[in-house]
Order: structure tokens, then C-alpha cells, then sequence
């Protein structure tokens, strides 16, 4: 599943972070015009992923009924991504890459269901932490992780969140964040956020 490296002497694999293409974010309660508009553009990224055999995850973002009453719920009291509702599912034209994204994916704990990562906050520690574990097994093994690809919603949130943990974890590890397959609460914060990602490194 990696990619040709001869001159490092290793094979470089790219991963692929998705986050949160849920139908809550992208035709639901939270849903908008712009995140609408980026699946096309997405599931055209993902067939040329797909073609150089990259590693894939999702994350989900994932609340349960007792969601008002939390910190979240209290600044956002818009019930959304619930646990098995129709709203949580991964969108239609989306979700069936989350199989080919398991493929890769060899971690069992409870929350990491095949490739999907469910997460209750803006960013996953966890996600963060297998990536790290990923990087520094290739480090002594035949592969190298060249670079994480973020795409996804909300830009200004969840994926700023994400790819922000994922530097403090890997920071010699190149970030990318794929501006055209992002989403935030409104282009002016999707600006504002892909600025200061930039900032960031």
C-alpha cells in the first residue's frame, strides 16, 4: 500500500484524514451550500487516493441523547450527529470509501470502528495518537509517512482542531490541509481558519 521511494531507500504512504461528512454537516441541521459543494470535489480526491493505495480515516463526529447538557450543547443547543441516527451516518456519495479505508486500518479499540474514529469533541487525541503510533513504527520499519491530508467540516472547528493536535503529535510531519474538500461555518471562517493553520505551519 506504499508508494515507491528509492532514493530514501523506504516507501512513502500518505494518509488521509476525513472528517466528519456526516448528513448533519452537510444536508442537516448543520448543514450548508458550502459543504454541499465539496463532495463532488471530494470524491474525486478520494478515487486518486484511492488509485496510489493511500491510508484513510474518518472521523465521526458522535453525541448521544444527553447532548444539551453539555458544554457543547449549552454554546450549540442544536442536537446534531447523534448516535445512530440518520443525521450521524457518513454522507451517501462518501461513505462507500469508508470500506476501502479499513482495508488499512488495523486498530480495534472500541471507538476506531474499522477506519471511522468517533470522537465526542472537536479533535481526537486518539486519532492524533495513532497517527503518531503509525509514524514512528514506519520510522523503523520499510515505510515512511511523508505527509497527513486533512479534508472535511467544519474548517473552522473540527478540522482546525484536528490538524492542530496532529502537529503538536508529529511536528516534523507534513500537514496539509486541501482547502477545495474543506467547509466551515461560513466562508469568512473557513478563511479566517485556513489562515491561521498556514500561520501554523
Amino acid at each position: 500500500i506504499y508508494i515507491e521511494n528509492k532514493e530514501r531507500g523506504k516507501n512513502l504512504m500518505k494518509i488521509i484524514v476525513v472528517v466528519d461528512m456526516q448528513n448533519d454537516f452537510v444536508t442537516g441541521c448543520l448543514g450548508s451550500s458550502e459543504a454541499q459543494a465539496i463532495v463532488p470535489v471530494m470524491v474525486e480526491r478520494l478515487k486518486e487516493y484511492d488509485s496510489s493505495e493511500n491510508l484513510v480515516f474518518f472521523t465521526k463526529d458522535t453525541h448521544y441523547d444527553n447532548y444539551m447538557d453539555t458544554q457543547e450543547g449549552k454554546n450549540l443547543p442544536v442536537p446534531h450527529c447523534i448516535e445512530g441516527t440518520p443525521g450521524w451516518s457518513i454522507v451517501k456519495d462518501i461513505s462507500s470509501y469508508v470500506d476501502y479505508g479499513s482495508r488499512f486500518c488495523t486498530y480495534s479499540a472500541a471507538d476506531v470502528i474499522k477506519s471511522r474514529v468517533l470522537k465526542n469533541t472537536f479533535g481526537s487525541t486518539q486519532l492524533a495518537e495513532i497517527i503518531e503510533d503509525i509514524v514512528a513504527d514506519g520510522s523503523e520499519d520499510t515505510y515512511t509517512v511523508d505527509e497527513v491530508i486533512f479534508m472535511g467540516v467544519c474548517t473552522d472547528i473540527c478540522v482546525i482542531s484536528n490538524v492542530m493536535l496532529i502537529k503538536a503529535h508529529c511536528p516534523e510531519l507534513l500537514v496539509t490541509v486541501d482547502a477545495s474538500c474543506c467547509a466551515g461555518v461560513t466562508p469568512e471562517s473557513h478563511k479566517n481558519a485556513l489562515a491561521a493553520m498556514k500561520m501554523c505551519q
